[in-house]
């Protein structure tokens, strides 16, 4: 694809083969990166969690914070950390505050922990990936 001077398909080809290397060669290497970078973003949102106040007021909230299994969307392995807590998307966007004969009382504020978490993961993330690319490189085409 030439446009304004570039030529890109060398590129398209070496982000092939790099995909290839990752997903067919190193499936195993590939499948521990991501586990370990759930595991980091799990890590990350179980401290925001302390740190918000929300496990003072929420029982078990704090422990139903867990790393997912690996799976495939749109066509990429992905994972995904999450709580649980039947609770937790209350705990997260917040809710009304209901009384028994069904008045409102008011609204209970969300204290974003999974937001605020994946904002503060995506440079840590970025930066790993990066890594981990280096380190396939340097294994696979070797």
């Amino acid at each position: 694809m030439a446009r304004d001077g570039f030529d890109t398909r060398k590129l398209d080809a070496f982000a092939r083969q790099l995909l290839e290397i990752a997903e067919e060669t190193m499936p195993r290497e590939t499948k521990k990166f991501l586990r370990q970078e759930g595991l980091k973003l799990t890590r990350l949102v179980r401290n925001n969690a302390k740190s918000s106040g929300i496990e003072k007021e929420s029982g078990n909230y704090f422990c139903s914070i867990k790393r997912g299994k690996i799976y495939k969307f749109d066509g990429n392995l992905s994972i995904r950390a999450y709580s649980n807590d039947p609770k937790a998307h209350l705990l997260e966007h917040g809710h009304r505050n209901v009384g028994k004969d069904g008045s409102e009382h008011g609204f209970t504020k969300g204290y974003k922990v999974f937001k605020r978490s994946q904002q503060e993961f995506e440079r840590q993330y970025l930066d790993d990936c990066e890594e981990f690319i280096n380190d396939l490189l340097k294994k696979g085409l070797s």
